[in-house]
């Protein structure tokens, strides 16, 4: 277990803002941070990040927390691995007792697959360092194709004998369980009925030389193996299944150590395979990532959305290639990011090029040559199509349909009249073409069969579920006003009756007022009445809340948003986060200003109680209203229920007075 004083330095030391700047790109607005939400697909920021607060809020997701619950979320660390993750960012000492047997045998088994991972990484780097066959292949090999011992080191690159088993039997030696060597794909397990245990295993990437694929933060996923003999029937390039932890359309190679450069240039260079990457990096450009060799999706797209709205892919001379991998072009246009295109003579891919030249030479190149994605349709297309009208219109209908895929009206026109100037083509024409393709898309949607259609939810309301929400509703005000303002010393009006009057509507009022802390005035009410928190997660907060203020008479607004409690810390952070919604809509630009609530402190304390408490009595009279039954207790219940509507009367009036 990691020790109480070691979560406390992590929390301390660790910026939430330079944490989530690593895996999302952060814009200043005003004492905050916004950017794209790297939960969603969205196009608009709806993700804030409080440097004051050391918090964050994803509005489109509705999660939220501290610098930790963010790993959790992102990289589905758990709360142990994430303060791991963050004392090794900022050289933190951890203080822990030694995990038992039954602790490591109690880890989930994602966890397990991440600790095999990691241990195949280890494993092959050390067999490529330290054993004959590892340096006399897979570092001849490396070196040959001019990588340093440097690079070799920072990508973790290995190799994996080429015996059948060397790697599982060396795991399973180490005490890691098969069964976790099967599910990441390291090892393959085959049924063999000789065998004493009935089944038998082999090592997937016997005989390959071995990239290890991480994850944004740095986890092992998977990994990519190279053959090296001339073996025709085994495949040239070979990655981990699928998995658990490995989904390669969700992952790009090279992501975790490209990530601060993509969000610091402005800018992500997507090429097709592992050398590519680390020829670049080696070369000083490390704004640079790798589809693996798979055609790019939607989720690696939003990967880079995260850090750069502008992409810029890098296609070697093979012409073939270049047509297979265009596709790629529409559904970056689609996410909403820029595309540019930048081609290497015939015969090079990035790989080789960046050897043939100086760094200064190819970061001169890459600027010289980057084409905007007609232009590049263009030059790849015009030449055969020339001299055939019917072609030629079809490589502008071509580009036509590129460009509708641009969810910007701005940019679609901009291209529109950048196609038109360079197809020597009117505009009219274009913007028709352009209109035919969008209503043709509706029609396609429109006739789609009512079951694939997004179906709205049909929400039924009824009385009991609207009241059970208003309760929760003052229950959520009152921890709010706790949140932001419990610590505060206000001054309170409380409305005392007078002598007793013949008529009750003249009796006199006596106003007296009094100071006391925000949170022992809520305390002191609530108490009075016995009311319970309906919500379990409110019913915690306020009871850690009513906790904090019996050991130390205030408030720690930092313990609540660092709890180890998922559900608390989040819904905490979502209160401290409410008044930010209007950072993002940018209402003071709209000159919709937000009053202080402050000034008004006294008010909306009295407020949230007497509310709860009108919610509250209406439900006693609910329930006695129902209890109503035979005639004898009729007169009793009913009497209780005249008692509790002068009750509500009194309050409605008191509501009346601090409205």
């Amino acid at each position: 277990m990691i020790s109480r004083s070691t979560i406390d330095k992590v929390f301390e030391t660790a910026r939430v803002e330079e944490v989530i700047g690593e895996f999302v790109q952060l814009k200043k607005s005003g004492s905050n941070y916004k950017g794209l939400s790297p939960f969603s697909g969205e196009r608009s920021p709806s993700f804030m990040v409080s440097p004051v607060k050391q918090i964050w809020k994803d509005f489109s997701s509705g999660k939220g927390g501290n610098v930790v619950t963010f790993l959790m979320e992102q990289e589905h660390y758990s709360y142990p691995e994430a303060i791991r993750f963050l004392a090794k960012k900022y050289h933190i000492e951890i203080e822990e007792t030694e995990q038992s047997n039954e602790q490591k045998h109690q880890a989930d088994e994602r966890e397990s697959m991440f600790i095999v991972s990691e241990f195949a990484r280890d494993y092959f780097h050390e067999t490529l360092l330290k054993t004959e066959q590892g340096k006399a292949i897979g570092l001849s090999y490396f070196k040959e194709r001019g990588f340093t011992d440097e690079t070799i080191q920072k990508f973790q690159l290995g190799y994996s004998l080429n015996e059948w088993e060397a790697f599982s039997s060396e795991a399973l030696n180490k005490g890691y369980n098969l069964k976790y060597l099967e599910s990441t794909g390291l090892t393959i397990v085959k049924d063999d009925l000789l065998s004493s245990t009935g089944t038998k295993q082999f090592d997937r990437f016997k005989g390959r030389v071995m990239f290890p694929i991480h994850s944004m933060s740095g986890r092992v996923l998977g990994f990519g193996g190279r053959i090296l003999t001339n073996d025709k029937k085994a495949a040239k390039y070979l990655n981990s299944p699928e998995s658990e932890i490995y989904h390669k359309g969700n992952v790009l190679y090279g992501i975790y150590y490209a990530k601060q450069s993509i969000a610091k240039e402005d800018n992500c260079f997507l090429v097709e395979g592992y050398t590519d990457v680390i020829s670049f990096n080696q070369a000083g450009i490390e704004n640079v990532v790798s589809s693996s060799g798979t055609a790019l999706s939607e989720n690696q797209i939003r990967l880079i959305n995260r850090l750069t709205k502008n992409i810029t892919i890098l296609f070697d001379g093979d012409a073939a290639g270049i047509r297979a991998s265009i596709r790629g072009i529409d559904l970056i246009l689609e996410q909403g990011l820029n595309v540019k295109v930048v081609m290497f003579p015939e015969g090079d891919d990035p790989d080789s090029f960046s050897k043939k030249v100086t760094s200064q030479e190819l970061k001169e190149y890459l600027k010289q040559n980057s084409k905007d994605f007609i232009n590049f349709k263009v030059a790849l297309l015009m030449e055969e199509a020339q001299h055939d009208p019917v072609k030629k219109a079809g490589l502008i209908r071509d580009i036509v349909v590129s460009i509708s895929k641009i969810p910007d009206r701005i940019q679609r026109e901009v291209y529109i009249q950048e196609c038109s100037r360079i197809m020597d083509i009117s505009e009219n024409v274009l913007f028709s073409e352009l209109a035919q393709i969008d209503k043709k898309e509706e029609r396609d949607a429109s006739s789609r069969p009512i079951q694939e259609r997004p179906s709205e939810p049909i929400l039924q309301k009824t009385p009991q579920f609207e009241k059970v929400n208003e309760l929760q509703k003052y229950e959520r005000e009152i921890i709010k006003i706790l949140l932001l303002y419990g610590n505060n010393e206000v001054e309170f009006t409380d409305f005392i009756a007078g002598e007793e009057a013949e008529d009750p509507e003249f009796q006199p009022i006596k106003k007296v007022k009094f100071n006391n802390m925000v949170s022992k005035e809520i305390y002191l009410n609530l108490q009075d009445d016995e009311v319970e928190f309906t919500d379990d997660t409110f019913k915690n907060i306020y009871f850690e809340i009513i906790f904090q203020l019996n050991q130390d008479e205030t408030i720690s607004v930092d313990k609540l948003v660092n709890h180890e409690n998922y559900e608390v810390a989040n819904l905490v952070t979502t209160i401290l986060m409410d008044d930010e919604r209007h950072v993002l809509s940018n209402w003071e630009r709209k000159n919709i200003f937000i009053r202080s609530k402050k000034s008004d402190l006294s008010k909306m304390v009295l407020d949230a109680i007497y509310n709860m408490r009108r919610i509250l009595i209406e439900q006693k009279i609910n329930s006695l209203i129902a209890e109503i039954g035979v005639e004898e207790e009729r007169a009793k219940i009913m009497e209780s229920i005249v008692d509790y509507n002068n009750l509500k009367t009194r309050l409605f009036e008191r509501l009346n007075r601090v409205v």
